[in-house]
This record gives C-alpha cells, sequence and structure tokens, in this order.
C-alpha cells in the first residue's frame, strides 16, 4: 500500500517590501508591498511556497487578518492530504466565508506541491502548454496629466506592449490625463484604462464616450462593484470594452456577469477569487462564452507573480496580463521563478511545481508563526 502525502506543518510570515515609488490609484495610495507568505512542509519533504497581498478596500483583508485566518486554515489542514487540493478548499471554505486572499495563498501552496509531487511546472500540470508570449504591460499611476504623460513616455521607451492607466477621480481631469498621454506616446501605443470603481453612472458613459477617440483598448471596472447591475447600461453605451474586475470576485459573480450580459471581459486575480481552484473555473466559462481575460495582481512579489504566469499557460482565453506590480519593488526577495525582460516579457521555467521559493531568513520576513 503507498503512502499518503501528508501535510507536517505550515509557517506563516509577513513580507513587507517598500515600493520604489508610491503606487497611487482612485481608491488610496501604497507606499509599500504588505503581504503575507506561506510555506506548507510535507511529511516527504515537498515544501509549497504561497503569497498573497491583501487589500483592504478590495476585499476587507489586512496581513494581520490573514496571519490569524490562515493559522486556523493550517490547524485544519495539518495531516490532510495536499494532493486532494478541493477537499483542502473545501476545508477552508466551511471555515470562513471570504478571506479570499490568505485562501489563495493556501491554495498556491497546494498547487505547488502537487506539481512538484507530479514532477511537472505548474502551467502543464494545469493542463496548460508554454505556447504563447507573456509580456505584461506597465501601469501609470493616477496624478497630474503632465507627470502621468511623463510616465507614460517612459513605459513606451522601455518597449512595452501596453500601457495601464489608472483613472477614476474626475471623468473630464481623466480626460484631460489620456489626453496628455496620448499627445506624448502617439496613438499607436495600446492605452488600458482603469477606473477601479471611481466613476458614476452618467459620468462613466459621458467619460469613455469623451476617451473613445484615443484607442483606449478596454476600460476596467468603470463603476462601483456593487452597481453591477447598472454595468449593462455602462458596456451598451461605452464605445470602448468593458473588463470586469473588483466586481468579479469568484466564480459565482463570473456566472452573474456572463448572464447579465454585464461586460465583455474578466480580470481574474488569485486574490480575488480565492485561488487557482475557482480561478480556473471562471477561465473555463470565459471560454465557453468567448470572452477574453486578462490576469491581474495587487502587489504581490515575483513569487505570486509566478503562479500567475504558469496560471495564464492554463487556458487560451487568456489573453492580457498585468504583472507588472513585482518590477516596483525596492527589493527582490524571491529566489529563482519568473525572470523579466526590460520590455516586460516573461520567462517561466520547466521546474517542478512554482519553481520558485523565498529565503525564509530575509530581513523582508517577519513575525513568523509555526503551525
Amino acid at each position: 500500500m503507498s503512502h499518503k502525502l501528508r501535510i507536517r506543518q505550515t509557517e506563516l510570515y509577513k513580507l513587507s517590501i517598500p515600493l520604489i515609488e508610491p503606487f497611487s490609484t482612485s481608491l488610496g495610495t501604497e507606499d509599500s508591498a504588505n503581504n503575507v507568505l506561506i510555506k506548507i512542509i510535507t511529511d516527504e519533504g515537498i515544501v509549497g511556497y504561497g503569497e498573497c497581498s491583501p487589500y483592504m478596500p478590495i476585499n476587507g483583508e489586512t496581513p494581520d487578518t490573514c496571519l490569524v485566518v490562515g493559522q486556523y486554515f493550517a490547524q485544519a489542514l495539518k495531516g490532510r492530504d495536499p494532493l486532494k487540493i478541493g477537499k483542502c478548499i473545501k476545508i477552508m471554505d466551511e471555515i470562513i466565508y471570504g478571506n479570499t486572499s490568505i485562501k489563495s495563498a493556501f491554495d498556491m501552496a497546494l498547487y505547488d506541491i502537487a506539481a512538484q509531487h507530479a514532477g511537472l511546472p505548474l502551467y502543464k500540470f494545469l493542463g496548460g502548454e508554454n505556447n504563447k508570449d507573456i509580456i505584461t504591460d506597465y501601469t501609470v499611476s493616477i496624478g497630474e496629466p503632465e507627470k502621468m504623460a511623463a510616465d507614460a513616455l517612459q513605459i513606451k521607451e522601455k518597449g512595452y506592449p501596453a500601457i495601464k492607466v489608472k483613472l477614476g477621480k474626475e471623468g473630464a481631469k481623466d480626460v484631460e490625463r489620456i489626453k496628455a498621454i496620448r499627445e506624448k506616446v502617439g496613438n499607436e501605443i495600446p492605452i488600458r484604462i482603469d477606473a477601479n470603481q471611481g466613476w458614476k453612472v452618467k459620468e462613466a458613459i459621458e467619460t469613455l464616450n469623451a476617451l473613445a477617440v484615443y484607442n483606449i483598448q478596454y476600460c476596467e471596472e468603470p463603476i462601483a462593484k456593487w452597481k453591477f447591475m447598472q454595468l449593462k447600461k455602462v458596456r451598451k453605451n461605452s464605445p470602448i470594452p468593458i473588463m470586469a474586475d473588483e466586481s468579479c470576485g469568484t466564480h459565482h459573480d463570473a456566472e452573474r456577469l456572463i448572464k447579465l450580459e454585464a461586460c465583455d471581459m474578466f480580470n481574474i486575480k488569485l486574490v480575488k477569487t480565492g485561488g487557482i481552484y475557482y480561478a480556473k473555473q471562471i477561465a473555463m466559462m470565459a471560454e465557453e462564452a468567448n470572452m477574453p481575460v486578462q490576469v491581474g495582481a495587487m502587489l504581490e512579489s515575483r513569487l505570486g507573480m509566478t503562479a500567475f504566469a504558469h496560471f495564464a499557460l492554463s487556458s487560451p482565453a487568456i489573453e492580457h496580463y498585468d504583472f507588472d506590480t513585482a518590477l516596483m519593488f525596492s527589493q527582490d526577495p524571491v529566489t529563482d521563478g519568473i525572470r523579466y525582460e526590460s520590455n516586460g516579457l516573461i520567462h517561466i521555467t520547466d521546474d517542478p511545481g512554482l519553481g520558485a521559493s523565498i529565503d525564509a531568513t530575509h530581513p523582508a520576513l517577519t513575525g513568523k508563526v509555526v503551525v
């Protein structure tokens, strides 16, 4: 009778790293990445890593809440078979509602273990192929039009394939912001905009129509996420495709938005879905609905970004990649994993699992808890 793999121990850490410069959206400004790292150790010595970047305005979690809730999960999963990922997810969901950030960190570590156990890189374990170029866009923080235009020009000159622009603070001024950017960068490079729920419904429609002349690829989350019943109206009256981000958290949200015909595409983030297990379900729904998908991030390190890149190879519906925030870190605590070219092209290794780890002695890791 073959030995079953078991979870022996889980370690949880805070991971705090200052950003090179502040990152601003309509929801607020961040000076540092304040994340949670977990390390699941099995009885056979296979170690799985997971990371989440909780963000209070979007999912109501903090590093402190993640550490507390994570200890409940670690205790409940101790002695369990980490290869039975669905069962482990069910246990976490039964313990507490929501808390998708910390759930996603455990989910990531479980998939890392399972892929290592299978001797496969994570993307292959997920049924994907390394058959498309993953090139991240780069984001311009919201601010004064002149500063945003200068930042956008730098991004273009570095060779990124697309510029993402944070908007959502006064529709009329947002038009000025994009006008200034287009005057600097020209009309060829794609611009993607993200209002982060910042506009009212009427304002969103007016602003999107005013922006139509500036060759905008798509707009993320134009209105408040709880106004999802109004999103179809915005989409119907917008010349720019609408991407659901904050309003598309779980697979249940995705199903509802498809039925409502509320958006043209989804932005999947593991901290919203609760991890890869449910993100796969959203990608499958998008495939069936013929909807393009973007995989996005919060402020994860290169460890989390490695998992996102592997996941991005798992579905043909995933066409857009927003993996730039790890490039904004003032230091990189990650060993191995994905590598970025200067133009945002991402290289993924064929090492088993994630193929990435973090040295537990790195000074950015604090508050260690062992369960």
